[in-house]
């Protein structure tokens, strides 16, 4: 296939562009590299060193012989031009990653709350209108996050996607109804998250686009199969308290001798998934598209749940790292449970990487391997997500700032 891979610098869309380019597939990556301005912005770097993306693709073509294509294009902002890209290329799937990602960072300031709406649902709409003008039959693939549904727990497991529902009409006859299951955002990225699922339903029925949305758990690791082959091949890896993931930063923090910072009672369950899995899943939905007269089609793509505390614990149990208990920024349960059905992918033939002590012990020495690149006062969480919730932030975990002796 053809494929177009919107925001393929990134985090999951650079394997998964390396990942689809080795099955043989023809990949363009349409990507404005905002996530490199936003480690400017930050004053934070990758822990592994990134070449830039055209020095990337001319490695995997020496070292495979398989082209990738770049083009420099902002979805959110230019869309005459991704139409027009659209109408010309006319791809056979579309793989939309081109989204701020980061939960935390979307709660910075009122700046980046508007960032992040005005990037994510633009770049979304964009795309989808696009779409429909050129008359492309495009399967578009996306990846979305379980954060939409929120942490909250009501003692049943979360669906995929649809829920079953009765409701009594004016007779006081039991109707039944297939309704998308209800969202509960826990910050401004995961309601962009959740205005694009209105958006998919919207031109899924209106004018019989095939959609499936990914809902992704916490990605986990940073090496696939295809990003080992090559040193200068590998993923970003971010540490930072507002794009590095949980356990990610729980193995660096243990890498560099750093205490693992637990937030809030570290009960928070969260559902987890490595990033071979996920570039996998992106192949098994590509591979299992849905018919134009379909609803879109909704994947939970995770593989297991986690208390925060238990992973912490895990991580502490094999590096011998210890934990502090801090104060947490987000405005969220301080315990919840969290049942996820994900019974789709497995159906499909997914086979789940799980947490084991070889690939945790991998990442460790990955960190303690670039160690050198990290800047230890980026490493603490201090986005907040209330104005009240910032005075309680903890900004030195290790507590080395000079104190007063009165």
């Amino acid at each position: 296939m053809k494929i177009a891979i919107l925001g393929g610098d990134g985090f999951v869309g650079w394997p998964s562009t390396l990942h689809l380019s080795d099955m043989g597939h023809e990949v363009h990556i349409i990507d404005n590299l905002s996530r490199r301005w936003i480690d400017t912005e930050l004053g934070v770097q990758s822990l592994t060193p990134m070449d830039s993306i055209q020095e990337r693709c001319r490695i995997w073509r020496d070292l495979t012989g398989r082209k990738i294509h770049f083009h420099l294009l902002d979805v959110a902002k230019e869309y005459e031009r991704l139409k027009g890209w659209l109408g010309r290329e006319r791809p056979d799937a579309i793989i939309h990653f081109a989204e701020q990602r980061a939960a935390p960072y979307s709660m910075k300031s009122d700046r980046h709350k508007v960032y992040t709406v005005n990037n994510n649902t633009n770049a979304t709409h964009n795309l989808l209108a696009a779409m429909v003008e050129t008359g492309i039959d495009a399967h578009l693939v996306h990846l979305g996050t379980m954060g939409v549904y929120g942490y909250s727990s009501v003692g049943a497991a979360i669906p995929e996607g649809y829920l079953d529902v009765e409701v009594e009409n004016l007779k006081g006859e039991k109707v039944h109804q297939e309704i998308l299951y209800p969202t509960r955002p826990g910050s401004i990225y995961h309601m962009t998250k959740s205005l694009d699922q209105i958006l998919f339903q919207f031109y899924a029925q209106n004018d019989g686009l095939r959609i499936t949305d990914l809902h992704q758990g916490i990605v986990w690791g940073t090496h696939t199969a295809q990003t080992r082959q090559h040193e200068q091949l590998i993923n970003r890896f971010d540490y930072d308290g507002d794009y590095g993931t949980v356990l990610n930063r729980f193995l660096i923090q243990a890498a560099i001798d750093y205490p693992l910072t637990v937030h809030g009672t570290g009960g928070q369950t969260r559902a987890f998934i490595h990033i071979q899995d996920s570039v996998r899943c992106i192949e098994l939905a590509l591979g299992d598209a849905p018919k134009s007269s379909d609803k879109v089609r909704i994947f939970n793509q995770m593989t297991e749940t986690h208390r925060i505390r238990d992973l912490a614990k895990i991580v502490c149990d094999l590096t011998g790292a210890k934990m502090t208990m801090l104060p947490n920024p987000r405005k969220e349960a301080e315990e919840n449970d969290l049942v996820v059905r994900n019974e789709q992918f497995l159906k499909l033939g997914l086979q789940p990487t799980t947490l084991a002590n070889g690939l945790l012990s991998e990442m460790v020495d990955v960190a303690r391997k670039y160690a050198h690149r990290i800047d230890r006062s980026r490493v603490p969480a201090v986005s907040a997500w209330t104005k009240d919730l910032a005075r309680s932030i903890n900004h030195d975990p290790e507590a080395k700032a000079l104190k007063s002796v009165s």
